[in-house]
């Protein structure tokens, strides 16, 4: 697990390097954008060195990589941004600190906020929408699925595979759109759901509250794709345990039902199932982008596209640094799951 940690740790350096070199030399000014088409020459130029855009590319990425990293040095005079947090481990020559602090994102050139304060925000309504997608589809997967298998060349078997092929075919942002043209549009009267809204909204006296209903139909558009996969492992896993001959001996013996699905079947499905869902949980925070843009849920994906056109540097690097450290988190925890669900897996 030490050497899978120090992989990963590589991958996350090698991701940072390679978007930071498209990001950094994409033939955009962001200075520019910053203030708009009539802005003087001299205050672009101020600007750029403000931001240090005027120096060479591998300068640039120096200097985030430093930014970034849990270790380095600062001017003892420096005057620190708002949340760059650190602590000195010892005074250097020339009036310089070692020091060690939290990764320091920068801050968004459009807005001047943190960009560690703008992914919190955004990124915890993402992360909701994803896990709450994730655990509908899951426990949809393993009860379809289960009914499949136990109800093999029947007529629910085969509903349920028909209806696993279509909802693995069809994409994301079309069963949004689809959702939101009959549940909210065409049933809005009966349903009770908007077409579009956030997570968070603000009330009639300025104070935030949590608009739930505005989770539904993104969580039913976002988990219908991972249903179907879940739904065709867990049938073709129960199938082939029903083949074995411990099931049959278990038959034989006259146990219950309920009994042989939980100590034999059950089982079964654990090794597909976690390989499968570490997949989906992370692919679910990258399917989210474009469902929230359909509902207008303001996450993670509505921070990174508005970043991407505003060409906010800072804060595009920082949403996709998150959702990578979220994918090489989710490969760490399946190869440490990997042990507990089949002790014979050793690496």
């Amino acid at each position: 697990m030490l050497k899978k940690t120090l992989y990963s740790l590589v991958v996350m350096l090698l991701v940072v390097c390679m978007v930071s070199g498209i990001v950094f030399m994409a033939p955009v000014d962001p200075a520019q954008l910053t203030f708009g088409q009539r802005s003087d020459t001299a205050t672009v130029n101020a600007k750029k060195a403000e931001l240090g855009l005027e120096k060479p590319f591998y300068a640039q990425l120096l200097g985030y990589l430093a930014d970034l990293s849990p270790i380095s040095i600062i001017d003892s005079h420096w005057q620190t941004p708002p949340g760059y947090q650190y602590r000195t481990v010892a005074p250097l020559k020339g009036e310089r600190l070692l020091v060690v602090k939290w990764p320091w994102l920068r801050e968004s050139y459009q807005t001047g906020r943190p960009v560690s304060e703008i992914l919190s925000r955004a990124a915890s309504a993402t992360l909701l929408l994803a896990t709450a997608s994730f655990m509908l589809s899951l426990f949809l997967g393993i009860f379809l699925g289960s009914v499949a298998a136990l109800s093999a060349n029947r007529f629910w078997d085969s509903a349920i595979t028909a209806l696993s092929v279509f909802g693995y075919a069809a994409p994301s942002y079309v069963v949004a759109m689809l959702l939101s043209l009959w549940l909210a549009f065409a049933w809005g009267a009966w349903t009770g759901l908007p077409l579009q809204g956030p997570l968070m909204v603000l009330d009639d006296f300025g104070e935030w509250r949590t608009e739930w209903r505005n989770l539904v139909l993104p969580v039913l558009a976002l988990g219908l794709r991972p249903v179907a996969l879940f739904t065709q492992l867990v049938r073709s896993a129960l199938q082939d345990a029903l083949q074995q001959p411990f099931v049959r001996t278990a038959v034989a013996k006259g146990l219950p039902s309920w009994q042989i699905y939980r100590k034999h079947l059950l089982p079964n499905i654990g090794i597909p199932l976690v390989s499968a869902a570490s997949g989906w949980l992370g692919g679910l925070l990258g399917g989210a982008f474009f469902v929230e843009s359909v509902f207008a849920f303001k996450g993670l994906g509505d921070v990174t596209v508005n970043a991407l056109k505003a060409f906010d540097l800072p804060v595009v690097l920082g949403c996709v640094l998150l959702t990578c450290l979220v994918f090489v988190a989710l490969n760490l925890i399946t190869d440490y799951l990997y042990r507990v669900v089949d002790p014979r897996v050793t690496r």
